[in-house]
């Protein structure tokens, strides 16, 4: 069965900042209608899918993000220029002189520039070309009179990052693959899954950039006896880092979490993804991330406790609009999540 890069492409164009995955949500219903499924749509907007397995089998939830990190609409000055309030963290070296969508209610959505309240090179000084400006300092420039801005923009309204999705062959590289990533392999697990093993809960999960907040709800509603979020990790295998702390490596294989800043993998979990990987042959490597969280992190902690890991896509410039995944590693990742839940006995803790 061959994997569905274009449907990849049309979730990484898409605008879902927190709180508004509302079209995204759309494009994976349609997906989902196309394989002869559908799910519920729960009061904070995360989309839920269930696969039945045997009587008494484990429960597996299965989680992925819909959201990108992006802005809300603040405050609109006198002039017109729009300030914003981030949704996830930046680093706002990366957010020079780039072009962004104001989503209005009022209106068409417009383009804009999205750049900082500083000098030009052309007559700052040394010391100011030298600052690191502030996300505060931030303004989106929509390039027409402060009425029409004040008329059409209000206070709440989306603002996303705007970039197209490129297929370079053994990569692919685009905005919002955090975690656009995770939910196409959710997707393309769910037309791989013939009899499972489980009973798979897919649920496609809103506002994980700020603060793991669908996957808490939706865990609590769902009491999995296993949770696994699918999400992307750090490949810092580019120039200027250690090797020691590449976390993962492009082309590696899917990674298999042992540690970040929201959870310890559980250990008979790690155990048993890595053993079946290595009994298929599926490429895989073991990830430490120092500061970095996933669903996973507030499946584990639901209720009486939940054994939880993430399988995660390794991406060089995370949290950019230029994030880069292989292609390869993609794969690997829908092998291994197919594999897990239709063998027998993978979600069942060893017994103390």
């Amino acid at each position: 069965m061959s994997f569905d890069y274009a449907q990849l492409k049309r979730l990484s164009e898409m605008a879902g900042v927190p709180g508004r995955e509302d079209a995204v949500r759309g494009e994976i219903q349609g997906a989902l209608s196309g394989m002869g499924l559908s799910g519920t749509v729960d009061a904070m907007g995360n989309l839920i899918v269930e696969v039945p397995g045997p009587a008494g089998a484990p429960v597996v939830m299965v989680s992925a993000h819909m959201d990108e990190i992006g802005f809300i609409v603040k405050h609109v000055d006198e002039k017109g220029f729009v300030r914003v309030q981030q949704l996830g963290g930046f680093d706002t070296r990366n957010l020079f002189a780039r072009q962004v969508t104001v989503h209005s209610r009022h209106g068409e959505p417009r383009v804009g520039v999205l750049h900082p309240a500083t000098k030009p090179v052309h007559v700052a000084t040394p010391e100011e070309r030298k600052k690191i400006p502030e996300m505060s300092e931030f303004a989106v420039d929509l390039g027409i009179d402060a009425e029409t801005v004040k008329a059409e923009v209000r206070v709440g309204d989306m603002v996303s990052l705007n970039q197209p999705f490129e297929d370079l062959g053994p990569v692919v590289v685009g905005k919002a693959l955090d975690d656009r990533t995770g939910c196409w392999i959710l997707l393309e697990t769910l037309r791989r899954v013939e009899n499972p093993a489980v009973t798979l809960r897919a649920v496609f999960s809103v506002q994980e950039e700020v603060g793991l907040r669908g996957a808490t709800t939706s865990a609590f509603s769902q009491t999995p006896d296993v949770g696994i979020a699918l999400d992307t990790t750090l490949a810092i295998d580019t120039p200027g880092t250690p090797e020691h702390q590449a976390v993962t490596t492009l082309g590696g294989g899917v990674g298999v979490k042992v540690f970040d800043s929201s959870m310890v993998a559980t250990g008979w979990l790690v155990d048993r993804v890595s053993e079946l990987a290595e009994a298929q042959s599926i490429p895989h490597q073991f990830e430490v991330l120092p500061l970095g969280g996933t669903d996973a992190g507030a499946i584990q902690r639901s209720r009486q406790g939940v054994p939880s890991i993430t399988l995660s896509t390794p991406s060089r410039y995370v949290h950019t609009v230029t994030e880069m995944v292989s292609k390869a590693d993609l794969e690997s990742a829908v092998t291994l999540l197919t594999a897990f839940v239709q063998t027998p006995g993978a979600a069942e803790a060893p017994a103390h």
